[in-house]
């Protein structure tokens, strides 16, 4: 049993989100509450060929724990045997079969979801990592199916716990949906209450009152959020906060949120990796923009952070949007304190 899916915990989960839950942003999402991190997924045949950027994906900081180190690919000779180097070499709280990616990339290599058109094949791989890894646990993530006419979910579920997997996520929409349309969780609550197999419920969960619906009305065992999360780390604050004291706190001031801004931006830039970047900032916007979500004036700011070139830029653009809207900042705070 893996210790954080014990009776009376009901663990919230950072979804591996690739180009996003890089291991300075994941930190961010631990310090706010996050109970179970998993990394950006890689490919296990750059892992068996100890390519560098693969191997940096699996980096993480003991204050993370508990950690999973998520892989995919194609064959159970290659997902085996990058497995059971991770296991050697990280040392993670579990290791997190990637059955669910809907990516183009992932999908035409017969890999990541790809698999759910072939249970057989997508249990074998499950099977042999399984075998090969012998001291930590072994979970995986799926999705319902690869479309309507073929959800799989329900049958995999067994498949899956007689070759060992620990715990299940079930993301609940199909590939061909990707991200778009509601999510099933009848699906995923009816395959919670029938099997002894923990199941995490994975999609379009966006605050407390879903995640208390789940947890006292189905067997599911925990939920993972995912684009909610996405430059919004204070959710999992928000959402412990209000399920322990049905309070939701105040959301963070415009001074905390620049202040993450610029220690996230000054972290990735000393990323050994990043150092030939010489302190330019134009390959992580797309991260650094996703942190303005629902910010004053965020239209024009992204705007502004999309033309931004170098860390000295992100500040001077920091220092001027708290001139323009700390007031109204502290008149938001204020209010939310008088609820």
């Amino acid at each position: 049993m893996l210790p954080w899916l014990k009776e009376g915990k009901f663990p919230l989960y950072l979804a591996p989100m690739a180009g996003f839950t890089d291991l300075a942003y994941r930190q961010l999402c631990k310090d706010e509450g996050a109970d179970v991190l998993i990394t950006e997924f890689a490919m296990s045949d750059s892992i068996n060929r100890d390519i560098p950027e693969a191997w940096a994906l699996t980096e993480f900081h003991e204050s993370q724990r508990p950690m999973g180190i998520q892989i995919f690919g194609a064959t159970p000779e290659s997902m085996a045997k990058a497995a059971h180097r991770i296991e050697e070499r990280c040392r993670p709280d579990f290791i997190d079969l990637n059955f669910g990616c809907p990516s183009e990339k992932v999908t035409c290599q017969m890999a990541g979801a790809s698999l759910l058109k072939t249970p057989r094949e997508l249990t074998r791989i499950a099977a042999e990592v399984v075998k090969e890894v012998k001291s930590i646990p072994v979970t995986a993530k799926i999705r319902t199916g690869w479309d309507e006419e073929n959800i799989v979910a329900d049958q995999l579920v067994p498949m899956l716990q007689d070759v060992g997997i620990q715990a299940l996520t079930i993301h609940g929409r199909t590939k061909v949906q990707g991200y778009s349309g509601e999510p099933d969780w009848d699906l995923i609550k009816s395959i919670a209450a029938s099997t002894s197999l923990p199941i995490i419920g994975n999609g379009n969960i966006r605050n407390s009152a879903q995640v208390h619906e789940i947890m006292t009305q189905s067997n599911v065992s925990g939920v993972m959020i995912g684009r909610a999360a996405l430059g919004y780390p204070w959710l999992f604050r928000e959402i412990k906060t209000h399920l322990e004291t049905g309070h939701t706190p105040p959301p963070p001031t415009l001074q905390h949120r620049w202040k993450t801004i610029l220690d996230y931006a000054h972290q990735l830039a000393s990323r050994p990796e990043n150092a030939h970047f010489e302190g330019k900032i134009m390959w992580m916007r797309s991260k650094i923009v996703k942190l303005t979500k629902d910010m004053h004036g965020s239209k024009n700011l992204r705007l502004e952070l999309n033309q931004t070139e170098t860390l000295d830029q992100l500040h001077e653009i920091s220092k001027q949007h708290l001139e323009r809207y700390s007031h109204a900042d502290v008149v938001i705070q204020e209010r939310f304190r008088r609820r």
